[in-house]
């Protein structure tokens, strides 16, 4: 099969990952084997590409949004037959058994794997997964609409839940890529009124085109306080930003598994009650309730596809922001 390999991080400017002819894996007996028909392409890729999360295999294949056909399933791995449609995200494994497990926070695990992390993941023809870790994918959405569901989705939904937005509230979004368009068409669905802080003006064209009712720089202030807010950028010095528009008593959550240093601030930005949490990962029940919510809410995920042997060309446009929407690789 051909699988894009990193052997070693570097910057995406260099191409690191490697277009390679390999062997297709072989499922274990809780396993299935997927043929992967889309995959993804998420901010973490790029964090782990370059090195700011250390990888955790050598080689490894990257991708965590993939969306596939079931090929061959292990004798241990029940729920699923050759030909089913099928999504694996970023939650790879998780042990079930730990504290954080039993209290239904298994992304918190401490023995979690990742997909395109811990094991090979979507930038290559077939994967294998944990029978009990694939999801079901909506039948409404084509393979490259459903890819970005499946992390920027999944996530999106998870921060504004962190966020503890409530239907009708004034909610912000700093950084408008794949998963904060997603997080502004399910803060819609539920009556909110959305803000997107943004650099770029094709990104605000799009937030306004999604239904934002204001989309500027993060140095303007939006229409009145905000009640809740999620930053997507992995920009540290957004956080005092986003305190500063935030109500009393309202929640910022910070959906960055990596993030630059966050700079000192005034304590009467965060005084008045008002809380910072990080979003880290997902559950499957998170997966669960998103993609049975975007299905009947008709969101649309606005999607460019490439040939998967494009990747390193993906990510360089990703790292430069050139990228309107998801990008999704094709095998």
């Amino acid at each position: 099969m051909i699988a894009l390999q990193l052997d070693a991080p570097a910057p995406v400017e260099t191409a690191p990952l490697q277009a390679r002819d390999v062997p297709p894996p072989e499922p274990a007996a809780a396993e299935v084997l997927i043929q992967v028909r889309a995959c993804g392409v998420c901010h973490t890729d790029l964090h782990v590409a370059e090195g700011e999360l250390p990888a955790r295999r050598r080689p490894l294949i990257l991708g965590h949004q993939v969306v596939g056909r079931v090929v061959r399933a292990g004798p241990a791995a029940a729920g699923w037959q050759p030909g089913d449609r099928v999504g694996v995200p970023w939650l790879n494994w998780a042990c079930g058994e730990c504290a954080f497990c039993r209290r239904g926070e298994e992304n918190l695990c401490p023995r979690a794997r990742f997909t395109g992390w811990d094991a090979d993941g979507g930038y290559a023809e077939y994967l294998t997964v944990d029978a009990r870790f694939a999801v079901p994918l909506p039948a409404a959405f084509a393979d490259v609409e459903a890819a970005p569901l499946l992390c920027a989705g999944i996530i999106g939904y998870r921060s504004l839940r962190r966020a503890e937005v409530q239907p009708g509230e004034h909610i912000g979004l700093f950084g408008f890529g794949a998963s904060a368009h997603l997080a502004l068409l399910v803060a819609r669905q539920w009556g909110g009124a959305v803000s997107v802080f943004t650099r770029g003006a094709a990104h605000r064209a799009l937030a306004e085109a999604l239904g934002a009712a204001w989309a500027g720089p993060a140095d303007q202030a939006p229409p009145g306080p905000l009640d809740r807010a999620v930053i997507f950028a992995p920009a540290g010095e957004l956080v005092p930003a986003a305190l500063a528009r935030l109500r009393p008593g309202g929640t910022l959550a910070i959906n960055a598994i990596h993030m630059s240093a966050i700079p000192s601030f005034d304590y009467r930005r965060l005084y008045g009650e008002r809380t910072v949490r990080s979003v880290a990962n997902a559950t499957r029940q998170d997966a669960a309730e998103f993609l049975a919510l975007a299905g009947p809410a008709g969101l649309r995920v606005a999607a460019e596809a490439y040939p998967l042997t494009e990747a390193n060309r993906v990510l360089l446009a990703l790292k430069r922001r050139e990228l309107r929407g998801a990008a999704v690789l094709l095998p």
